[in-house]
């Protein structure tokens, strides 16, 4: 669905401009200098202001680490969305924690989300494998994704269980490894599979 243009009327003119040519480009991102050419401004200070004018209106999302790495949204998010948290359960032969319904529903700000928030989903974390970086209570926001690369902390499904750990691979072989010292990193069982990416890790202090 494209952007309508109600939508658009929220929108300052530099702005429907700049969502225009971040989306043509989102293949070989452009500059701040190169996106100031494009919109024919005096200073890159100003498409820095229209940039995070996108973002607080739900238009845009970028990476914290690499603001080239951007996605622009269809429709502008909610500043609060309802995201749905799992429980980390044994699932069962070729099994999800995805599947079925919900625990929860939590309320989350849109803008805390480095990605759209259909994507997103929450599970507390069990046990104190992850520990000091991850405990046992923390709220873990996952991005659905089957994709991983090398050292990314994923939510996963290993021999029926669901886990979170830390993922390297050597050669076709995923090695599982927790932060906590005392477990040792083991490889993955046939079943493996990665439910999601964690984002973002919200300290349960209580």
């Amino acid at each position: 669905m494209l952007i309508t243009l109600a939508t658009m009327k929220k929108l300052h003119p530099n702005q429907e401009k700049l969502i225009h040519i971040l989306r043509e480009s989102i293949d070989d991102p452009l500059t701040m200098f190169e996106l100031m050419e494009e919109l024919d401004v005096a200073s890159t200070s100003v498409v820095h202001h229209h940039v995070k004018q996108l973002e607080k209106k739900g238009f845009l999302k970028r990476n914290p680490s690499n603001p080239r790495d951007y996605q622009i949204l269809e429709d502008p998010e909610k500043p609060i969305t309802y995201i749905n948290q799992y429980g980390l359960a044994e699932c069962g032969p070729n099994g999800t924690i995805l599947d079925g319904s919900p625990i929860d529903r939590i309320p989350i700000a849109s803008r805390i989300l480095k990605f759209p928030t259909e994507k997103a989903f929450i599970v507390v974390a069990k046990g104190d494998s992850m520990e000091p970086r991850i405990s046992s209570g923390d709220f873990i926001i996952g991005e659905k994704t089957t994709l991983a690369n090398d050292g990314d902390i994923v939510v996963c499904v290993n021999e029926e269980k669901a886990l979170i750990k830390q993922l390297y691979r050597k050669d076709t072989v995923n090695i599982l490894h927790s932060f906590n010292t005392a477990y040792p990193p083991f490889i993955s069982a046939e079943d493996f599979k990665i439910e999601g990416i964690v984002r973002s890790i919200l300290k349960n202090n209580i």
